[in-house]
């Protein structure tokens, strides 16, 4: 009894001593985790003569870089790390660097930013307006990948380091299939869908692109090519016939030298040469170089006091009925309710970049935005997609801006429920169940058995009943008759410069160009500010949902699996374009 009592009290006391350890450890990391967070928004920057902001063209772009708890864990763990930049981040900087009079200019350093063709645009065109002030580009990259090369081209000089390469190849569309993989494990999907061209479901039913698939893709990166093409062009001094001939030829494994001969670079140097380039630019060797994290802090010319306020909401990624990633509805309704009661907001510019997702959130959206737009404008204004759950929530707008690399479009309905009888009979499981009514067990028996034909029936007709829904709000939102809608929905997604001949889209333009519009319509045009807004968490509380385990981070695989075990979990009616298609 002494024994045990004494290795009782032992124990109590370890693990009293190890509790206030990693409470005082975990005290410290979530100090540490706020005041990183703080203080990188804390230091103002005062920008000195003769400074370059240095663009990196690396990393990840979102349209709105809110604080994040991955991020700053990156961080801490290392400090070089690209993080992700927001595009209105970027575009500010650009704008910043073209009015401070002590900026002489941009050094692009190159890299391959992961976001789509419509931001690289819109970066772009920042770049051409930067261009206005007389003040120079220069761009470097050891290796320009096709998507950062459309952005390099744009600079007085592009510049090669000695042994690189530099991609441009045209355009592809590539989607990966699971049918066979499914079919040795035993798992079957049952499709519901509405629309010829709604091909989310392909990959679980097919193993290749069906002949409507493919004329949709090509025609979008047809005309997406189209566009990269004649930009690129017009800064290079090349036609159009010409840039076709090199993208057959392959340029990525073409000689560095031979790069240079056909005028796609101006020079082959290293690094190292960039500071001699700088220095007979800027007119000294005594230059300062401005990052990202610089530009931010950089403070503005003039504070704008104006009371008439523009709020920028941006809703992007999936669209999801609850959790904490991408557009989750019932928090982006409550900030929506709020713009919609704040009278010093007199317009709203909802910023779409989202592939769709949930139905019953993207109705739940909409009819918070058809509240909001009784009482003062709403203008969207989409970037990479906006595309079937992300038109949905789009449609209700006044007016609509995307642009002509905008994925847009795939008005359509479908349903994927997984059946993994097969897989259980291989493995030795048997689920049986009863219940009071004919179709208690619907959704049990829906993933373990299969469904009957009168439950095929009706989980049909529950899809056409959400593509009627669907397509009649498109009707409304965009003063069309069904007919109209029809002839140009059934899942079919189209590019920007599409949805405008068509008249899914208004006008071809930036988020800048729906603000100018919003102003328009609210009768401020001359009096106004811009303020931004989104459903994000803040940080602390992101930090306190990952220590409650509410909050994973995802690589490419581990969400391949989660879409899959949220089929199995739930029969769930999407709004949605394909899943994961990869334009390069």
């Amino acid at each position: 009894m002494k024994d045990f009592l004494k290795f009782t009290f032992a124990t109590i006391v370890g693990l009293t001593i190890f509790c206030c350890i990693g409470g005082f450890f975990m005290t410290v990391w979530l100090v540490s985790m706020i005041a990183l967070a703080s203080s990188s928004s804390s230091s103002t920057t005062v920008a000195q003569e003769h400074s370059v902001y240095v663009l990196s063209l690396s990393g990840s772009v979102v349209d709105n870089a809110t604080d994040d708890y991955s991020s700053y864990l990156q961080m801490l763990r290392d400090p070089d790390a690209d993080q992700p930049i927001g595009l209105n981040d970027i575009i500010d900087n650009i704008k910043k660097a073209k009015e401070n009079e002590k900026i002489d200019g941009i050094y692009l350093r190159g890299g391959e930013l992961a976001c789509g063709y419509a931001i690289k645009k819109s970066i772009r065109d920042a770049l051409l307006d930067f261009k206005e002030s007389g003040k120079f580009i220069i761009a470097y990259a050891e290796n320009y990948g096709q998507g950062s090369y459309y952005l390099a081209s744009v600079a007085d000089k592009v510049y090669l380091n000695s042994n690189g390469s530099l991609d441009w190849c045209g355009m592809a569309a590539n989607v990966m299939f699971y049918s066979r993989l499914m079919e040795k494990v035993g798992v079957e999907m049952q499709v519901f869908k509405v629309g010829t061209f709604k091909s989310a479901v392909e990959p679980f039913i097919r193993t290749s692109m069906s002949e409507p698939n493919k004329l949709q893709y090509k025609e979008m990166i047809d005309g997406m090519w189209s566009v990269v093409r004649e930009e690129t062009g017009a800064s290079r001094a090349k036609d159009i016939s010409t840039l076709n001939e090199y993208a057959d030829r392959f340029l990525g494994l073409t000689a560095p030298e031979e790069l240079v001969e056909l005028g796609m670079v101006d020079s082959l140097i290293y690094m190292q040469d960039i500071k001699t380039i700088l220095t007979k630019l800027t007119g000294t060797e005594d230059y300062h170089l401005l990052h990202h994290s610089d530009m931010l802090s950089l403070a503005q010319k003039s504070e704008n006091k104006s009371k008439n306020e523009i709020a920028i909401l941006y809703a992007e990624g999936d669209i999801n009925d609850s959790g904490n990633d991408g557009i989750v509805g019932k928090k982006i309704v409550r900030e929506i309710n709020k713009l919609a009661k704040d009278d010093d907001v007199k317009a709203v510019v909802l910023r779409v970049n989202s592939p769709g997702g949930s139905a019953m959130a993207s109705e739940q959206i909409w009819h918070a935005l058809t509240l909001l737009k009784e009482k003062k404008p709403l203008i969207v204004s989409m970037g990479d997609y906006a595309a079937s759950g992300g038109y949905y929530i789009s449609c209700v707008a006044d007016s609509i801006f995307a642009s002509p690399l905008t994925l847009t479009g795939s008005i359509g309905i479908f349903g994927l429920i997984p059946n993994v009888k097969k897989l259980t009979d291989k493995v030795g499981l048997d689920i049986d169940g009863i219940g009071t009514n004919t179709n208690s067990l619907f959704q049990a028996n829906a993933t373990y058995k299969g469904l009957n034909a009168e439950q095929q029936r009706m989980m049909q007709a529950e899809i056409n009943r959400g593509y009627e829904l669907f397509v009649k709000r498109c009707a409304d939102g965009r003063r069309m008759t069904i007919e109209q809608i029809k002839a140009i929905a059934e899942g079919r997604v189209w590019t920007g410069t599409a949805g405008v001949r068509i008249g899914l889209v208004d006008k071809i333009g930036d988020v800048n160009d729906a603000v100018l519009a919003a102003a328009r319509k609210a009768g401020i045009e001359n009096d106004y500010k811009v303020s931004t807004y989104s459903e994000k968490e803040d940080i602390f509380t992101q930090i306190m949902n990952k220590l409650q385990g509410t909050d994973n981070e995802e690589r490419v695989f581990i969400r391949k699996i989660k879409q899959l075990k949220q089929l199995s979990e739930r029969p769930q009616i999407m709004a949605r374009m394909p899943y994961e298609v990869e334009i390069q």
